[in-house]
């Protein structure tokens, strides 16, 4: 079966019981969560009703489109776990799904207005255009194209702009999110459906592409919503139903002010992939960006989310991008992990055989074993993987101990260098007669703590600088265990 009529047979029949969703991005820089969610929402939708969740690539704005584009939008989707089951590299049975690739059947859509009288030739020059805009501005009204429509417009040769004619009216819908929405005529104007380079403009070739591909649900940022009457009317003069729109509420930026966006800084997604963010936390966090199942929940696995997901759940107002909270999730995400899972995320491909490790956490001295004991003491604080040779570098490397980590811990200053070092003196005799497991080494410290006639905090603490060249470490017992006794003791004399 040719693929229009494949396409027409799935709008007509199909589409009466599946739902189909779609993310239909420009390749014109990365995607960001803003973006992302508006993916995640049309992917749930689908996947909690059984329906099918489509990715097409809307690259007809060929001057903005940025080198990479199309595959980053690809690789985020795979990370984030949201494939689709028709698009680019799956295929599909109303392909191509690559808006480039399908301008014969833009072409012909565009050649039918014509010959029905709705669509014609726009002569006007670039300066003459600007001229009738000028002159609304000063007459302080606004600019339609539709007042100065061509009485004779010349025949479209391709060479030329092409405009549809649409009759201005009033519309009323109902949005899946906002409810029932009402716009004046002043809305509708001939724009332009294909440029003179060729290629045929989002607002028209989408609607296309959604009514081929039987898209029953057509998921658009706030942005849109001024702009869905001529999609409407565009509608009508294809002869086509719309597909249920749903307006979802923007992403604002973290002052609540602005949208997010990446012109002004928002980060790729990617970007948190690199800084050792789970997809799964992502995921958890853009989702409850505007959306909630009416609990207090707050953790979700996708799982969750794909079950609980509705459109009448997704608030009118925005939700603000708030990067702390991301942290926050992605920590609890993290807990959530078995050590031998957290293991396999840190330590990465075959390709980046350190992952997030210290590079010297697999040098020849190192095994799995004594990494998985070091990983342990550490997953409970741990809030995104490249914190990892952060907090656990002194396990790898021996530490340099300044004479700063005392002087700055408020405990250890009120202390003399003298008193550091016998301390210290003790602590070594003490940890010579260990068998370094924790029950022993946390008696012989406490034992330590009365004998000196110190308190915990400065004794604990002075040992814990010593060892790791730092203020801020997992427990102290814990940790000299990982360490062992060899190396706990070297460190000791070497400060001492």
């Amino acid at each position: 079966m040719p693929a229009l009529a494949l396409a027409r047979t799935l709008r007509d029949t199909v589409t009466d019981m599946i739902t189909r969703t779609r993310f239909a991005p420009s390749p014109t820089g990365a995607l960001h969560c803003g973006v992302a969610r508006t993916a995640l929402f049309a992917w749930l939708l689908a996947k909690h009703s059984g329906g099918q969740f489509l990715l097409r690539i809307e690259d007809t704005d060929q001057k903005r489109e940025v080198a990479g584009g199309t595959e980053n939008i690809k690789e985020t989707l795979r990370w984030l776990g949201l494939q689709w089951d028709e698009g680019p590299d799956v295929g599909g049975p109303v392909g191509p799904y690559i808006q480039s690739l399908r301008l014969g059947i833009y072409k012909k859509y565009a050649q039918e207005l014509v010959n029905k009288g709705l669509a014609y030739a726009d002569p006007y020059t670039p300066d003459e255009l600007q001229k009738l805009r000028e002159q609304a501005q000063a007459e302080k009204r606004p600019f339609l194209y539709r007042k100065h429509r061509p009485e004779n417009p010349p025949v479209w040769d391709g060479t030329q702009p092409l405009r549809i004619k649409l009759t201005p009216k009033a519309w009323e819908w109902d949005d899946a999110v906002m409810g029932r929405i009402a716009m004046g005529p002043e809305m509708i104007d001939d724009y332009i459906i294909v440029k003179s380079d060729g290629f045929p403009t989002y607002n028209f070739c989408h609607i296309i592409d959604d009514h081929l591909m039987g898209i029953t649900h057509v998921m658009r940022s706030q942005e849109f919503i001024s702009s869905v009457p001529k999609f409407l009317a565009t509608h009508e003069a294809l002869g086509w139903e719309s597909p249920i729109n749903a307006i979802l509420p923007q992403v604002m930026d973290e002052t609540g002010r602005a949208k997010l966006s990446k012109r002004k800084g928002a980060k790729p997604v990617l970007d948190y992939r690199d800084q050792g963010f789970l997809p799964e936390a992502i995921l958890n966090f853009i989702a409850t960006i505007g959306w909630n199942d009416g609990t207090e929940q707050e953790i979700y696995t996708l799982p969750e989310l794909i079950e609980k997901f509705s459109l009448n759940r997704v608030q009118k107002s925005g939700g603000i991008f708030d990067e702390k909270r991301l942290v926050y999730l992605n920590g609890a995400h993290i807990r959530r992990m078995s050590l031998g899972e957290l293991y396999a995320r840190v330590t990465g491909s075959n390709n980046r055989k350190a992952g997030f490790w210290p590079k010297e956490a697999f040098q020849d001295s190192f095994d799995q074993q004594y990494r998985t004991a070091v990983l342990a003491l550490v997953h409970e604080r741990m809030k995104f993987f490249s914190e990892l040779p952060q907090l656990t570098e002194f396990f790898f490397t021996e530490p340099t101990v300044a004479e700063n980590m005392y002087t700055d811990n408020k405990q250890l200053k009120k202390i003399s260098a003298t008193e550091r070092t016998e301390m210290l003196r003790a602590v070594h005799k003490q940890l010579a007669a260990s068998d370094f497991t924790e029950a022993d080494l946390e008696e012989r410290m406490r034992g330590l703590v009365a004998s000196l006639t110190t308190k915990p905090g400065i004794l604990f603490g002075l040992i814990r600088v010593a060892i790791t060249g730092s203020n801020v470490a997992p427990g102290l017992f814990e940790t000299m265990r990982v360490l062992g006794k060899e190396k706990t003791l070297a460190r000791l004399q070497k400060i001492l």
